[in-house]
């Protein structure tokens, strides 16, 4: 991993190294696509019981991927949108979609940041972002803003995230890499994905940033929402020795005044 302060073209580079994941992830293990249509769930036990019941909801999925967590809320009763950068992601959800017979869950191919114009100014109850987003965004407070404006009047908007502390951890969790308040773009240069790390790429190069839990909750805060609580929890990848606990996820929930 090496840094450098010119990443001007962090979106073309990751969304060409995304869009190569998407056939990888579609075809192997990790996400599982065969268990899914049989009815899998991919959200966490946390993430539901926080969020509430979603029957009827108007729910809006930034950063989508290939969409198993939109259409695992879809089967929980959501009216669901999914919108990622990638338009093969994109493809991939909506088929997968098809495949479940979520016959009314939309997919939008459209940056993160342009995601109010891309769905026609259209407002929802909740607006999601899970895990391993938050990291491809230069700018937390315009996502943030974004966010926040495409959450309707008396809605939310609910994050599950990585925490950054556990960022720091190597693959044993207890060697610490790197430094949890540089802010610096990140260029990495790695074959393969986390689904499959000896997958052939040819677009192998991503720019990502680390944003503490600070930065997250000042922005979803400048943004005038009002943050209705924090968690952290050890729930994670880590396996750490008996009794080591570190927060290793973070979930936030705020909302807008109805």
């Amino acid at each position: 991993m090496t840094t450098t302060p010119d990443a001007t073209d962090w979106r073309a580079t990751n969304r060409a190294n995304w869009d190569e994941r998407v056939p990888i992830h579609t075809a192997g293990s990790f996400y599982d696509l065969p268990g899914f249509v049989a009815g899998g769930d991919s959200l966490r036990d946390f993430e539901p019981a926080e969020v509430g019941d979603v029957k009827g909801k108007s729910l809006l999925h930034l950063q989508c991927h290939i969409g198993l967590d939109t259409l695992s809320w879809a089967r929980r009763g959501a009216d669901v949108t999914g919108l990622d950068f990638s338009p093969a992601a994109v493809e991939a959800a909506g088929e997968l979609a098809g495949r479940i017979g979520a016959d009314t869950a939309r997919f939008v191919a459209a940056d993160v940041y342009d995601a109010v114009e891309a769905l026609d100014g259209r407002r929802f109850d909740v607006v999601y972002t899970g895990f391993g987003a938050l990291c491809w965004l230069p700018d937390i407070a315009a996502w943030a803003r974004t966010a926040a404006e495409l959450v309707a009047d008396g809605g939310f908007l609910y994050l599950a995230e990585y925490h950054p502390v556990a960022d720091l951890l190597a693959e044993d969790g207890t060697t610490v890499e790197g430094r949890y308040f540089d802010r610096a773009p990140m260029v990495v240069d790695a074959p393969g994905t986390y689904a499959d790390p000896d997958a052939p790429m040819e677009a192998t190069l991503t720019v990502e940033w680390r944003h503490g839990v600070g930065d997250v909750v000042s922005a979803v805060a400048a943004a005038g929402l009002r943050v209705e609580f924090l968690h952290e929890h050890d729930l994670g990848h880590f396996r750490l020795a008996p009794g080591q606990r570190v927060p290793q996820v973070y979930s936030l929930r705020a909302s807008k005044a109805g």
